[in-house]
């Protein structure tokens, strides 16, 4: 599979979601979809983002979207993540980063000290009502996340 570009339709995925259920983009046709890919719960810009999607939830509502949040971390991490805070959204499952790496949303990344390693790259696409990518942001910085977001639904 080739990585999803704008104009083309968004692959189906199908993970598990914070709740334990299967998940399918294809659930959402009909609404626009904000789908994206971050490193792990509970770390500091992946919660900023996550905020700032739950922030502007009533407006992403009104303009006939959702928002889904992936990562590799598990069921109960996603659960608890959701929890601590107050998330309305769902998180999805991509335990051995299957969808990551088909969506172009894993490769490198530099730590602190210089060294790399293989991981989620934070990234988001947004598909219209009929499944189809109208906006890819590969990779994305998590402070600039939602403006982008709003800008592609509006």
């Amino acid at each position: 599979m080739s990585i999803p570009s704008v104009g083309q339709p968004a692959p189906e995925l199908e993970m598990l979601n914070d709740e334990g259920k299967p998940t399918r983009l294809s659930d959402y046709r009909g609404q626009k979809v904000i789908l994206y890919f971050y490193p792990k719960d509970f770390t500091s810009g992946c919660e900023f983002q996550a905020c700032q999607f739950r922030d502007h939830h009533a407006d992403i509502s009104g303009r006939n979207a959702v928002v889904l949040g992936v990562s590799a971390d598990g069921v109960e991490s996603h659960q608890q993540f959701r929890e601590a805070l107050n998330l309305p959204f769902h998180l999805l499952v991509d335990a051995d980063n299957t969808y990551s790496k088909a969506w172009g949303a894993y490769g490198e990344r530099t730590r602190a000290d210089g060294s790399t390693y293989q991981d989620i790259i934070r990234s988001q696409y947004v598909i219209d009502e009929n499944g189809v990518l109208i906006d890819v942001q590969a990779p994305v910085n998590y402070k600039e996340s939602i403006d982008l977001a709003m800008k592609a639904i509006s």
